[in-house]
């Protein structure tokens, strides 16, 4: 019996020696990792601090970033505790208080219009009272405009304002995102080494085909190994966290939003899946107004291939998704108590790939249907654009009007749209048509034809032939990339019922009667994003003339 003892008691310190073992192992190997990535970075530090300036701005957000997860993940509840008392003094003192801070914001704003108007010029503030006007519009056909709750929309809006003065007014901001639009152009050019080898070395010849979808396939690769790894549902459950803290939205509404950012809009609404049968109607507006109001990170890559800026069109992304919320809450309010109140589990799962190589494979088989909905989309986009610009070529030439087409048409439509965001008049009537190609068909033809007025300036040339201007201003195109920024269109909202409907059979009713107004909340939003651009002009680009 003692010698079973010894025997049992053997067996044990044996593997308990072994599990800690293999775990100061790991320990080991994470350290020693941990201290060459560290010696890298200060050697690189050493030798050229300009030229390693990125790669030490890059570790100094990881190392916050962990400790600040680490923090949270021990001490929540104590943190809690000690922001509790402030937490409850502020909702006391939250009746006087607030109209407090909105004649402080009120005040601010004012002072900043007229200084930046004296320094600046005037020509902003037609872009700031269109978002005024907008604002308006919106909150007189709202679905219950005496339940407006005002703090998610005078947030998004704010957040609109500081993002915009960070980034387009700030030569920090400027150059950050300058730099970064120019890192991520130099990225999505590697996707050419790919198209060369299988199209040949005259793949430019095809430039659409050949040039600009393979990045789509190049970038939904991307994201499926960032998927894989974790990060994506990382930073999106990050940027939730601080749009839910600062709006006062949902988990389920914030995350969306923040997903919109990176996915598209039949990929965001599964990072809450189980949660859809449960939402709210409000909610589920919100959801689907975050998904026309911003564009999918595989399709900017293929914007940018067009010539379009890099740096305005993240912006224009990052800056929809507050605004999304914004105009969500205000043209449907909450009527209702949500009852999706838990943080955990509102995440999206890594998938089935087993390893990264799986991953991106897996990422790559994904982006044939995109591509191939890309390209029979503008096939058949393009030609019925043909043929209705015949059609009403030769009605317009019965009555001695042969210009009449389909742009002419939305021209005239979304002119007075295009000027209230801060377009000249001159230039109102072209990004008027580019908003009807971006409504009635898709962001793709869209962004096709501003690219093609980017080139006619670059190129210089005649303003004028036979009386048609052929580019415009930088201002107006500054805007028109901001307002064009969104699937606000009529092919997605059968994507977004259609979609969204596989996913919560039992929510068919309200998504069929909810997406119209979504939309038309997500073209508001993109509006809006290009009004706060031109009421914040960017650094280089003129307000007036």
């Amino acid at each position: 019996f003692a010698i079973d003892r010894i025997r049992l008691l053997f067996t044990r310190t044996e593997y308990f020696i072994g599990q800690h073992v293999l775990a100061m192992n790991l320990d080991m190997y994470i350290l020693v990792s941990v201290a060459a990535y560290l010696a890298i970075v200060i050697a690189a530090c050493t030798l050229n601090f300009q030229r390693a300036l990125p790669l030490f701005v890059i570790t100094v957000l990881a190392i916050f970033f962990i400790c600040w997860d680490f923090l949270i993940a021990k001490y929540e509840d104590r943190i809690a505790a000690f922001f509790s008392p402030g937490e409850i003094y502020l909702k006391k003192q939250w009746f006087w208080l607030k109209w407090v801070l909105c004649a402080a914001l009120i005040i601010a704003v004012i002072c900043w219009i007229i200084f930046d108007t004296a320094k600046q010029g005037s020509r902003q503030l037609i872009s700031f009272g269109g978002l005024v006007l907008y604002v308006l519009l919106m909150f007189i056909f709202s679905k219950y405009p005496t339940r407006v709750a005002w703090r998610p929309v005078v947030s998004g809006i704010g957040m609109q304002f500081i993002l915009g003065l960070l980034i387009l007014r700030t030569k920090v901001g400027f150059d950050v995102f300058n730099w970064l639009g120019i890192q991520v152009q130099t990225f999505l050019e590697y996707s050419d080494t790919g198209a060369k080898f299988v199209f040949g070395e005259k793949y430019t010849d095809h430039f659409f085909a050949f040039k600009v979808l393979p990045i789509v396939v190049f970038f939904s690769t991307v994201m499926s190994m960032l998927y894989h790894v974790g990060f994506m549902q990382w930073l999106i459950g990050k940027v939730g966290w601080i749009m839910k803290i600062l709006m006062g939205t949902t988990p389920v509404e914030s995350l969306v939003a923040a997903g919109n950012i990176f996915v598209g809009q039949t990929e965001s609404p599964l990072l809450i899946q189980p949660f859809l049968p449960y939402i709210t109607k409000s909610e589920l507006h919100a959801v689907m107004t975050a998904g026309f109001s911003t564009l999918a990170g595989s399709v900017l890559g293929a914007y940018i291939s067009f010539g379009v800026s890099a740096s305005h069109l993240m912006t224009a992304s990052v800056m929809s998704a507050p605004a999304s919320l914004a105009t969500s809450k205000l043209f449907w309010p909450e009527t209702e108590k949500s009852t999706v109140t838990l943080t955990s589990g509102l995440q999206m799962g890594k998938g089935e790939s087993k390893n990264l190589l799986e991953a991106a494979s897996q990422g790559a088989s994904a982006s044939i249907p995109m591509v191939a909905n890309i390209a029979a989309n503008l096939i058949s986009f393009l030609a019925l654009l043909a043929f209705l610009d015949s059609a009403l070529s030769w009605v317009g030439n019965l009555f001695n009007y042969p210009q009449l087409n389909f742009e002419n048409i939305c021209a005239y439509v979304f002119m007075p749209f295009s000027f209230m965001m801060g377009v000249d008049w001159e230039d109102s009537f072209i990004v008027g048509g580019l908003l009807g190609y971006k409504t009635f068909f898709n962001e793709f033809v869209a962004y096709e034809r501003l690219s093609k007025l980017i080139h006619n300036r670059k190129k210089g040339g005649s303003m004028y032939i036979n009386g048609v201007k052929q580019y415009m201003n930088v201002r107006s195109e500054v805007i028109a990339t901001y307002a064009l920024c969104g699937f606000a269109n009529f092919g997605s909202l059968g994507l977004v019922i259609g979609g969204l409907t596989s996913i919560a059979p039992s929510k068919r009713k309200e998504i069929a009667g909810g997406a119209f107004r979504a939309m038309i909340a997500g073209t508001v939003a993109c509006f809006m994003t290009a009004c706060v651009a031109g009421t914040v002009p960017a650094l280089g680009v003129p307000c007036s003339r």
